[in-house]
């Protein structure tokens, strides 16, 4: 079953109990050095296979499902193969894999455990959100202006791995009940768009702090790691108990 993919930004919200003020509107806009283009990457080969058709979701037009012939590329990592889609509209290969093998790289800085149910990408033109689910990213080139000259492209794909790999939404491994329970707990979000969308967004919206304070300390300033620490103790433990897969944040 296919359903619309989850983002950072979205238009309908439900209002939640936790009504207190979070400390922040959006973590990704607060976190840009969590991980950087310095950082090591699994990402080790990007190859072209041709042409085929694919049904992708493309958020222009208000949003639709469609079927292309793609530029098909297969990006090779240390542990797994993700296939890369790239709409037609990029004109030739070439241009799909100057464009593929940015991303291919920049989702091999992420820790393995975001990249668990990752199968597919998808790649098109225009300024729209970037998306997760469906075993996928979701990528509009047109809004990666915004998210390359920020710094923020890899936690942007943090948390769209959230959405993937970690959210019950997407058959991804957080227990719904366990995190509701440490939800209610906490008393708290951690953002504003946590908050506004509560069912679908606190999930991807905690893991990026989660990384930042628990492997990122000497990036982030003393008193973001104590609002974090103090805003959502109970979500973090609870990512804490999962064991994670940190490589190739940490050395195996």
């Amino acid at each position: 079953m296919k359903y619309i993919l989850f983002t950072v930004f979205l238009v309908f919200y439900t209002f939640v109990n936790l009504s207190a003020k979070p400390p922040y509107d959006g973590t990704i806009w607060f976190f840009s050095d969590v991980i950087n283009s310095n950082d090591p990457t699994t990402f080790q080969e990007l190859i072209f296979i041709g042409q085929d058709n694919r049904e992708m979701f493309d958020r222009r037009k208000g949003g639709r499902w469609i079927t292309k012939k793609v530029f098909l590329f297969s990006a090779i990592y240390e542990d797994r193969i993700i296939e890369f889609q790239v709409n037609p509209e990029f004109k030739n290969s070439d241009n799909a894999f100057k464009e593929a093998i940015f991303y291919a790289e920049a989702i091999g800085r992420l820790p393995n455990f975001l990249l668990t149910n990752v199968k597919t990408v998808w790649i098109h033109k225009g300024n729209k959100s970037w998306g997760g689910g469906n075993e996928n990213f979701l990528i509009h080139t047109g809004r990666s202006k915004e998210y390359i000259s920020l710094d923020i492209v890899e936690e942007v794909f943090i948390h769209e791995g959230g959405h993937t790999s970690l959210d019950w939404n997407w058959n991804g491994i957080i227990n719904k009940t366990k995190w509701q329970k440490a939800k209610r707990k906490d008393k708290k979000y951690i953002s504003d768009y946590a908050q506004k969308f509560s069912g679908s967004e606190d999930v991807a919206e905690s893991i990026l702090p989660w990384i930042a304070v628990r492997y990122r300390l000497e990036r982030i300033s003393k008193k973001d790691a104590e609002i974090i620490l103090k805003t959502i103790p109970n979500r973090l433990k609870l990512f804490d108990e999962q064991n994670f897969n940190m490589y190739p944040l940490v050395d195996r």
